[in-house]
């Protein structure tokens, strides 16, 4: 068996960034942004109010100070003329501030009548202008790899640009194997159970940037499993789930091999999910799961998701991917696998909850993070701080 780290960096080995493509700014959302974006104008692209009120000098802006009201100015629509001597305009926030004013008093300090304004004695401080380029400046940047959040898309949009560069999406190919299993809304025989990892992998997988294809389910023959790979050929990751430990009718390993496949490792010393392989297959990056649902979906979380940040162009490994947090209870010494406890983490408290049997989904469901302990880490007291990867 390989260490977990090693395993990573074999998977790496295996991956590699898939190229990019152009994109409406409308279709970005949760893309991985792979070329910067530079403004190509001032925002504001004017001095603008950043209050209702009225423009004028600032000099002349004096308690009880009289100002004529010669014009207005709107967002969209500017005051033409100049603001000279005693006179003001009338001006709403965002729209440009008039040549010759450099203060807008708030409608709240003054009185109108007619075309006439008089200003209060205590008057609110601040000129109340937004100067141009005050947001950003022609020339700044959006930097990249980012993944592009609601907030970078309205900045890009008012940077005025209408498409971007994104990594392309990488092509995930998921193939569940086992006689034993049917689709969710078949009726499973006496002796066969419902296939979930394929969903749960599906959902983590597209969160993270995939575009996944759930194929048929496999069935433990080698013509099946044949077939099935046969529709994965395409794919840029083609992930199998179940199969791929050493038993009479784990196939997937022996047929990938027949098919071409480059094995890089076979077992790796992590609980859950000891069985688990990698190679090449093609041209596409081929990870083999374990069977049972949670080790499938904590070996997703675990090597999975690193590949693909590798194939979006992001850095392998992400500096914010665990936390340290306070232990809630007493955790006995763990064995020479590195383990991944299901734990519900609270505030900065983590506690690891009793059942720890990779068979239990609804354990995992409950389950909000992963403790992770070291091989060979010592037992563990309340208060003492460990590793934790919040869940997907």
């Amino acid at each position: 068996m390989i260490s977990v780290e090693e395993a990573l960096d074999r998977i790496f080995a295996l991956t590699a960034p898939l190229g990019t493509e152009r994109i409406p700014l409308g279709e970005a959302a949760g893309r991985i942004l792979a070329a910067p974006v530079t403004a190509t104008r001032d925002q504001p692209p004017f001095a603008a109010s950043a209050m209702d009120g009225y423009a004028v000098k600032s000099v002349e802006a004096e308690p009880d100070a009289m100002f004529k009201v010669i014009g207005e100015a709107q967002a969209g629509t500017r005051f033409a003329g100049t603001v000279g001597a005693g006179q003001a305009v009338r001006i709403f926030t965002g729209a440009p501030v008039p040549d010759g004013a450099d203060r807008v008093i708030i409608q709240e300090d003054a009185d109108r009548r007619g075309d006439l304004i008089t200003l209060h004695r205590d008057l609110s401080k601040g000129d109340n202008i937004r100067p141009a380029g005050n947001d950003f400046r022609v020339g700044d940047l959006v930097s990249a790899p980012r993944r592009l959040s609601p907030r970078d898309l309205a900045l890009i949009a008012a940077m005025n640009t209408p498409q971007v560069t994104v990594a392309r999406k990488p092509d995930v190919a998921i193939i569940a194997t086992g006689d034993e299993l049917v689709m969710p809304g078949e009726t499973p025989g006496p002796d066969q159970i419902i296939a979930s990892n394929s969903f749960g992998l599906k959902a983590m997988l597209e969160e993270a940037g995939a575009r996944v294809r759930l194929l048929p389910i496999a069935r433990d023959t080698p013509e099946s499993l044949r077939m099935v790979f046969s529709l994965a050929m395409d794919a840029d990751l083609v992930v199998t789930i179940g199969g791929a430990s050493v038993g009479d009718h784990d196939l997937v390993a022996p047929v990938a091999a027949e098919l071409g496949m480059e094995q890089a490792f076979y077992k790796v010393a992590i609980r859950p999910g000891k069985p688990l392989m990698a190679g090449k297959l093609g041209n596409a990056t081929m990870i083999g799961l374990p069977g049972n649902p949670v080790s499938a979906m904590v070996c997703g979380a675990v090597f999975i998701l690193p590949a693909l940040r590798v194939m979006l162009g992001l850095p392998a490994h992400d500096p914010d991917a665990t936390i340290r947090a306070t232990l809630g209870g007493d955790l006995a010494a763990n064995g020479p696998r590195q383990h991944y406890m299901r734990a519900v983490l609270d505030g900065d408290t983590v506690t690891v909850m009793g059942r720890q049997d990779s068979a239990l989904l609804s354990v995992l469901a409950r389950a909000n993070a992963l403790v992770i302990r070291p091989p060979g880490d010592a037992a563990r007291a309340p208060g003492d701080i460990v590793d934790v990867l919040p869940l997907w």
